[in-house]
């Protein structure tokens, strides 16, 4: 098991974990584990903690709507890292350069092949995380050797591009910017694709989400920097909080309202904020105090993070979760139990199952890079 953590002495294992953990949780929903809890009505505070592992409705934000903003902030940081590596090995930002270009455009390609497997047929549809992390990235990568503040000032005129189309491009049926489906974002879809997505999700956000891959650039900077830990913690928690500060002042002063599904400019810096204290402490725990014993666990997930992702949203989804499910199930229902508990158990073993391939990868290592 310890095989699979990475020896090098300058490898930051609490990435690996955040970005592990990320997978974990994408494979959770994909096993449907959060759909069969909720479906048990528990109520309470149980049932309260379930919710916030579903997108909020609108306005408003869960743990769950911070999951996609790690993923990108957590590619901004791992290409940093990767860039600054080759750097070192002598290769020049327009050599790499084309490696991010092809990488971006099998994302894009990924992403929309994606949509045509959900819908059982060819659509050209760009809301996917992968469509969106192939444009994010390039972003990010275009002013990566730009010094902080311009990194920083860019992302800020994202944010405000971003309020700025949406305040002030009012079309026919789309002139209520922060409305559900008739909003600046759904008029841009009906121009893109011709349609709106049904649960209000637009394909723009690639604009204001570049901020997320930006700040994981300078994330991934600042911790392979030569600060000391503990100034490297404290960054991270000011940055953190500060996006708190400013994303939920927005949203309570009634000046933006916090809404993932079109990532509002106050959105973005909410969830950049719980994301970026999320990395402090890890970064404490794992790297600085060592409490990496069982780190393995994400790691294993990590490492394959796009290929594992795409199992999840395919095969997983397509094939492996009700053939897993045919003799769980079945068993299980010799012992006279609720469906509704059965089909919690179910999706726990599919995900558990899900999370054994991965670790069986890794462990012997075959590596699938996208």
């Amino acid at each position: 098991m310890d095989s699979i953590i990475p020896k090098s002495s300058n490898r930051l294992i609490s990435l690996d974990v955040m970005r592990g953990l990320i997978m974990i949780l994408l494979a959770g929903e994909s096993c449907l584990v959060y759909e069969n809890l909720h479906a048990l009505h528990l109520g309470g505070v149980v049932g309260g903690f379930i919710d916030q592992f579903f997108h909020h409705p609108w306005h408003g934000l869960h743990f769950w709507d911070c999951v996609q903003p790690a993923f990108m902030l957590m590619a901004g940081a791992a290409m940093y890292i990767s860039y600054h590596s080759k750097l070192n090995k002598g290769i020049t930002w327009q050599q790499n350069f084309k490696h991010i270009a092809i990488r971006s455009l099998k994302l894009f390609i990924l992403g929309t092949g994606l949509h045509c497997i959900y819908a059982g047929k060819l659509v050209f549809e760009l809301w996917n995380v992968l469509t969106q992390l192939a444009f994010t990235s390039l972003i990010a990568y275009l002013i990566i050797n730009r010094s902080f503040w311009f990194q920083l000032g860019f992302s800020v005129v994202l944010l405000i591009l971003t309020d700025i189309l949406y305040r002030n491009i009012l079309m026919p049926g789309f002139n209520q910017p922060y409305a559900e489906f008739h909003n600046f974002g759904a008029y841009m879809d009906t121009v893109l694709m011709g349609k709106i997505n049904p649960d209000g999700w637009v394909a723009i956000n690639i604009i204001p989400t570049a901020a997320h891959t930006i700040w994981g650039v300078l994330a991934g900077k600042l911790l392979i920097s030569k600060e000391s830990a503990n100034k490297k913690i404290l960054y991270l928690v000011i940055a953190g909080v500060f996006g708190l500060i400013l994303g939920f002042g927005l949203d309570i002063t009634n000046i933006t309202p916090i809404i993932k599904r079109i990532s509002t400019s106050s959105f973005a810096f909410a969830s950049g904020g719980w994301v970026l204290i999320i990395l402090a402490f890890l970064y404490w725990l794992i790297d600085i105090k060592q409490v990496n014993k069982y780190a393995w666990i994400c790691i294993a997930v990590g490492v394959n993070s796009i290929f594992i992702y795409l199992f999840f949203e395919t095969v997983g989804a397509q094939w492996f979760n009700g053939a897993i499910g045919v003799f769980v199930k079945g068993f299980l229902a010799f012992t006279g139990m609720p469906i509704s508990i059965i089909a919690v158990i179910s999706s726990l073993v599919t995900l558990f199952a899900e999370w054994y391939l991965c670790y069986f990868l890794s462990k012997h290592k075959v590596f699938i890079k996208i």
